[in-house]
């Protein structure tokens, strides 16, 4: 009987180990969540300045979530080359009510100014699954005229 019981749990253990490809399970990083808004949107960039004629320039805003936020707050890195205001950053975002679109959207940060200062800048508006549409004002360098901005940003989906 002691050999039948060795030979039945060989077999079993056997069987055990082929069911599960005979290997330990090797542990994953476990996925970082996902938005709507994670990935890349392009559009154009209108800004208007007190006593100067409106501008328009073509611009990139990529959005990935910060870890921990429940998918609501993300780091926004913005390249415009709008001939006025060409400048790469990284500032934040927040979509609120909650992290499904619609939401209503605020970005805020500074940024290196071609006149070689710190300018800030602040965007709020609207988000869908496609489509952002906001506000957008900042000071550049505050010493300087017309350092006042405000505009338009008008920016749809282009990338995960």
């Amino acid at each position: 009987m002691t050999r039948a019981w060795r030979l039945w749990s060989v077999i079993l253990a056997v069987a055990a180990a082929t069911a599960c490809d005979g290997g330990t399970p090797v542990p994953t990083a476990p996925s970082s969540p996902s938005s709507f808004l994670t990935g890349m949107w392009t559009g154009m960039l209108t800004i208007e300045r007190e006593g100067e004629a409106t501008t328009v320039g073509p611009t990139s805003w990529t959005f990935a979530v910060a870890p921990g936020t429940n998918l609501q707050t993300f780091r926004v890195t913005i390249q415009s080359q709008h001939p006025w205001l060409p400048v790469s950053t990284t500032v934040t975002s927040a979509i609120t009510p909650s992290n499904t679109p619609p939401a209503r959207i605020s970005t805020q940060g500074d940024y290196v100014s071609p006149r070689g200062c710190t300018g800030s800048l602040l965007s709020v508006g609207t988000v869908d699954a496609s489509r952002l549409d906001a506000d957008f004002s900042g000071v550049d360098c505050p010493t300087l005229a017309h350092s006042t901005f405000r505009g338009h940003a008008l920016l749809t989906k282009t990338g995960a």
